[in-house]
Order: C-alpha cells, then structure tokens, then sequence
C-alpha cells in the first residue's frame, strides 16, 4: 500500500479541556467523513491556556486525561489512525524538575497507542511588543527522536519550535522517516514570517512528506496562533493549506514521491564530516 489520505484538523483550542474536547471530536468525525486514512492534530490541541500559574492548575495526569479516551475511542470505532495533537500531561519523575510534558499520542485503528513523543525544544523567545514565552519554565524537555511505521511508510515525530532545527529531522530522515508531522500552535507573528519557509525546507531537505496540523485563533495575552495546516510533497509542493481558520484540509499522499524525489536529488546520500577552524591553517 503505497498512496493514502492524509487530513489536518485546525482548531481553535480555548483554555477549557472539557470545552474543546466535543469540538475536537466532532472534527475529528468529519475527518473520517472525508475518508481520511491518517488524521492529525495540533499542538495544545486540548489546552490553550497563555497563564503559566492558571495552566499548570490545569494540567490533568496521564491517566486522568480526557482526550486520551476519545482518541482511543475514534480511532477504533473509525478504523483510522489518529496522530492526537499534543497534550500537557502532568509528570511524576523526580529527576525532572519542570513536571509537565508536551506529548504527542499516536493511536492506530485499534485504538492503542503504539508511540509518544515528548516536544524536544523549548520554545524560548521575545517577540517584542511585550509578546514572550518560556517554555522551559513550564514543561520538561524531551530528550528522544522518534521515527515509527505506518502502513505507508514511517513517520517522524515532532512539535511546533523543533521545526527550526534541522539536524532533528535528517536525523529522522536518515532513521528511516519518510514522512514528517510536526503539529504546532505557531505564533501569528512567527507563522507569517517563517511558517510555510521552514516547513517547505524540511520536505525538500529531506525528501520527506510534511504533515503539519495547526492550532488557529486568539488566546488572550496578545497570544495569537497562526493555523495554516499545511500537507507538503517531498519536492516541497504545498499540496494544501488550511488557512486562518478551524477547519479540516486533507491531501493524496503517494508514497512514490518520496522514491522520485530523493533519486533526483539523493542529498541524504551525500553527508560529510568537517571541522569548524578560525581560516587559519
């Protein structure tokens, strides 16, 4: 099986868990109903909360999560494979001082999740215009890659902020990723600037498919994401994009692709080592 319908799911997340979960299931249904074979969603997808204080008071456990059930539930009653946004969960290792994780769930028709990957780099930035955010002072970063098979292909994980570090995904790419999601709640201001660029040079960098599912909308606190979902060819062709909006875009996915792009331009086969030197000698 080498072709598949891919959809993005762009919600307008409010800082209310039980609030968004009926919306998010309800675009999740017409995901199905547009015969999506692999549905993805963004980053915060349960929770949008720009008060540090009022979203760790929010932050449910692992096990207490709602949306966990609802995506076991509609993954298995639909027979689709379900890439569950990113959820901060509440951690217990003692190890890690921040004690909440932004993780992504990957549950296949059944209903099981066969793979989690917790959001690498700490998105860490002054905007201007009174406009910041520290991440690290809220979550625990991850500190593992993942690459995980589909049907179609295997699908290299990331979140948001990781999209800027290239390194993580020909990593991936050399991992055996052919496809890459990299669900985000980008800034308005950012995602104007840099969105479409970043997520264009990732696909052609590495000869990959690009699945990006983007949270859209106002947050309070001048906190604005940009939406735009976007599906892009391994030649770097914005096969579709979701626009400011809540909605859902969807995309063919031929795996073939991934096979005619790298064989043009084999760039993964061409690695070197070097040395960084002061021009002297």
């Amino acid at each position: 099986m080498t072709t598949f319908t891919a959809a993005c799911i762009q919600n307008h997340a409010q800082n209310n868990i039980d609030a968004n979960l009926p919306i998010v299931r309800k675009l999740i249904r017409e995901a199905v109903d547009l015969k999506a074979d692999f549905i993805s969603l963004p980053e915060c997808v349960s929770l949008m909360e720009p008060d540090a204080e009022a979203l760790e008071a929010k932050v449910p456990e692992e096990k207490d999560h709602p949306f966990l059930p609802m995506y076991e539930e509609e993954a298995r009653s639909s027979g689709v494979w379900i890439l569950g946004g990113s959820l901060a969960v509440r951690i217990s290792d003692k190890k890690v001082e921040n004690k909440i994780a932004n993780r992504l769930y990957l549950f296949n028709p059944a209903g099981k999740v066969v793979a989690t990957y917790d959001k690498i780099h700490m998105f860490d930035v002054d905007l201007g215009n009174g406009i910041s955010y520290e991440e690290s002072a809220t979550y625990a970063p991850g500190n593992k890659a993942i690459v995980t098979p589909l049907p179609w292909g295997n699908l290299g994980l990331s979140i948001c902020y990781d999209i800027r570090f290239a390194y993580l995904y020909r990593a991936l790419a050399h991992a055996g990723a052919n496809i890459l999601c990299a669900p985000s709640a980008f800034t308005k201001m950012t995602g104007q600037a840099h969105w479409h660029i970043l997520q264009r040079a990732r696909a052609i960098e590495t000869g990959c498919f690009i699945i990006s599912p983007g949270l859209c909308g106002s947050h309070g606190q001048g906190k604005e994401s940009f939406g735009h979902s976007v599906i892009i060819d391994p030649w770097g062709e914005v096969l579709a994009d979701g626009g400011p909006d809540v909605g859902i875009i969807t995309a063919r996915i031929d795996m073939a692709k991934v096979t005619e792009a790298r064989q043009k331009v084999p760039a993964l086969t061409h690695d070197r080592t070097f040395k960084i030197t002061n021009g002297q000698n």
